[in-house]
Order: structure tokens, then sequence, then C-alpha cells
């Protein structure tokens, strides 16, 4: 006898995941290169912010960690490769140099990702968002505070994201903080815009 699968209604787990994938609506002001490492700077110095953050991903392990770890990494690879190559098994002295290469580029790699940077500015007329990818490209928006609105799933969780609408248009900030974190700057951000309305 053959069963049939009947769709349910979707799971709550089904309607958290949808909620993780929404995507950012509103068109950037302006591209192009960054003019620093974290955006904005080009703007005029003493505009009166009210509030002014730098968001980063973190990155818990420095370069003495790195220079560590890869040391054991290099010492154990020449180990067993001189072990093996003893025991006539040449070929594996190969797949050590490749794991030792592959170790040094998941590193390379992460570190690029962590040079991510978004910039968000409050002023009383205006709320700039810059953000600049490892690749040294910047992205804009030009934000109105009076039609901006800041919202997060509470209670914070893993999948909660900060979101940033004006007129329509929803942006994502912060995607690479924790939770707590994520939290934090929502609250923040929601009483510097509070301020610059007045």
């Amino acid at each position: 006898m053959k069963r049939r699968i009947v769709a349910g209604p979707p799971s709550a787990y089904h309607r958290r995941m949808y909620r993780v994938r929404e995507i950012e609506t509103m068109a950037p002001s302006a591209r192009g290169r960054a003019s620093s490492a974290s955006g904005l700077d080009d703007l005029a110095p003493d505009d009166g912010r009210l509030f002014d953050a730098v968001l980063s991903p973190n990155r818990s392990l420095p370069n003495s960690g790195f220079l560590a770890v890869m040391s054991i990494v290099i010492a154990s690879n020449l180990f067993f490769g001189t072990y093996f190559y003893l025991l006539g098994a040449w070929p594996v002295v190969g797949f050590c140099g490749l794991d030792i290469l592959a170790v040094w580029l998941a590193f390379k790699i992460s570190y690029r990702q962590g040079r991510l940077r978004e910039r968000v500015r409050v002023t009383p007329d205006d709320m700039w968002v810059a953000r600049v990818l490892p690749s040294g490209h910047e992205t804009r928006w030009r934000l109105q505070p009076y039609w901006t609105k800041v919202s997060i799933d509470r209670p914070v969780r893993h999948e909660s994201q900060i979101r940033v609408t004006s007129k329509g248009g929803t942006l994502i900030l912060g995607a690479f903080l924790s939770p707590k974190e994520r939290g934090r700057f929502a609250d923040a951000l929601d009483r510097a815009l509070g301020r610059a309305r007045g």
C-alpha cells in the first residue's frame, strides 16, 4: 500500500527560515570605490552627528594565533611526511604540502572577509549607510530619519535580522554580528533616529 504525503501548513521552523531569506530591496544612492576603509569619511566632518557606528565582523584569531596554528600544522605535516617517506610512501609528502596550502588559503579567505565594513551615521537631516566590501567597493544609502524605521525580531535569536525600512525599501544591517550585538545596535540606532525626529 502506497503512503500519500500531504503537505500541511508551514511549520514554525519554515516561517522563521523564510524571514532569514529576506533580501534588501532598497536602491543605493551611490556606488564606487571606497574613499576610506570604513566609508563616509568624505562627508562634512562637523555635521551634528547624533550617531556614528562602524560595524565589522568578529575575528577570533589574531595574527599571533594564526602563526601558532600554522606552526603546528607545518610541524605536524613535516613529522608525518617524513615518517611516511621513511616507510616508502613518498607520495604522501605531496599531500602534506597540499594540506598546509589548504589551511593557509582558508585563513587567507577568512581574513579577507573580515575586511567587510558597514558604517551608519545619523544626523538631524539624514541617515547615511555605507557598506565597504573586502574588494574596496562601496555602496551608500541616504535615508530621511522621519521616514526610517528600525526593526528586529524579539526575542533576538541567531536568525534575527536588523531591518531598516524607508519608503517601502528594506536594508539589512549587521548580518555578521552576534545576536546580542544585533539587539544592542538596533536599540541604539532606533534611539538615535528618535532623537533626529525631535
